[in-house]
């Protein structure tokens, strides 16, 4: 199931990446789920690659991207369903290697192979961790999931029932509903590992994902996320893992601001080091935030003194800035 949304110039490759290792009709179901795109026309793509094999539909009106992944659940037809984004593509052995896999234990109700990171040119960038060095059952698979996201959605298929079971995705979030999803089915059912990496994630300018990130709105929705699922565990648990999980992200999102600032853009550094302490502002991401203001350049650290206080009250900027100025005199 392929939802689409202003990126016919990229689903050619998404749907060539199907083709080429498609078992027919009688074993899998093709189809690109428009969210009435405005710029550009799916449906003629899909009438010159697809040659009758792929259906297409569009959606009477534009709902966002993850009521389109439950438009792409509801008209599957299949055991196992596969949300492969008009962007991102798979390579062969994809649907062969994780079929494979499925069919050893009738209980997994999710299987994942490792990810590429690729550019906008398709450029490889970066691989996504590997959790085990040979195919099988993640054990505690939960434990990892519940810290940081560790699944792009090109490289999981899900079993139908579970969705059945667990419901859709969460349209109250806008970032990280793929994440809410994998950690709720992660609590219920054990997931399958193919080491191989088979599956592509495309980053690029145009994307929804960047413009979250450039804003800083992937960080509030995924502190949204995490106190979301802290229910789905035992209080004990779930409590000491979204702690964890709030620090880590809020880090990740320094690690964002500098990153951008070295690229000169300061808009996204200042809107990911505010997310960055509406996820945690604990005095040890204060201390972490204040370590990598020390190895970084003046113009970080400028832009922490001007639009630092945006968004705290004033006892807690006055401390922060204290903060600052105390590691720029060590320094």
């Amino acid at each position: 199931m392929i939802p689409t949304y202003n990126c016919a110039n990229f689903l050619v490759e998404t749907l060539k990446s199907v083709l080429i290792q498609d078992p027919g009709v009688a074993e899998m179901q093709v189809e690109v789920v428009d969210d009435c795109s405005t710029k550009d026309d799916p449906e003629a793509v899909v009438r010159e690659i697809g040659q009758g094999r792929v259906s297409f539909f569009r959606k009477p009106q534009n709902g966002g991207a993850i009521a389109n992944f439950n438009t792409c659940i509801e008209r599957a037809q299949g055991q196992w369903v596969h949300i492969l984004h008009g962007d991102d593509s798979v390579l062969p052995g994809f649907y062969s290697q994780l079929r494979e896999g499925i069919e050893k234990n009738s209980q997994i109700g999710a299987a994942i192979t490792r990810c590429i990171y690729v550019d906008d040119n398709g450029n490889w960038r970066i691989l996504s961790h590997l959790e085990r060095d040979t195919p099988g059952i993640i054990p505690q698979f939960w434990q990892t999931l519940f810290l940081m996201n560790q699944i792009m959605t090109p490289c999981i298929v899900v079993k139908r029932s579970v969705y059945e079971h667990l419901g859709g995705f969460n349209t109250e979030l806008i970032h990280a509903a793929d994440w809410e999803m994998w950690r709720r089915i992660s609590v219920h059912y054990p997931f399958w590992f193919e080491p191989l990496p088979l599956a592509c994630y495309r980053e690029h300018s145009g994307s929804h994902t960047t413009y979250l990130i450039r804003t800083g709105s992937n960080i509030i929705d995924i502190r949204k996320s995490i106190d979301t699922v802290e229910s789905y565990l035992p209080p004990s648990i779930g409590t000491e893992l979204s702690y964890h999980s709030r620090k880590m992200h809020a880090y990740l999102a320094f690690d964002r601001a500098i990153h951008a600032i070295n690229r000169g853009d300061t808009y996204e550094a200042v809107c990911q080091i505010q997310a960055g302490f509406k996820c945690d502002n604990s005095p040890q991401v204060r201390s972490k935030f204040v370590s990598l203001l020390s190895s970084s350049d003046n113009l970080l650290r400028l832009t922490a003194y001007l639009f630092g206080a945006a968004d705290f009250d004033s006892a807690d900027t006055i401390q922060l800035l204290i903060d600052i100025e105390n590691q720029q005199i060590k320094a």
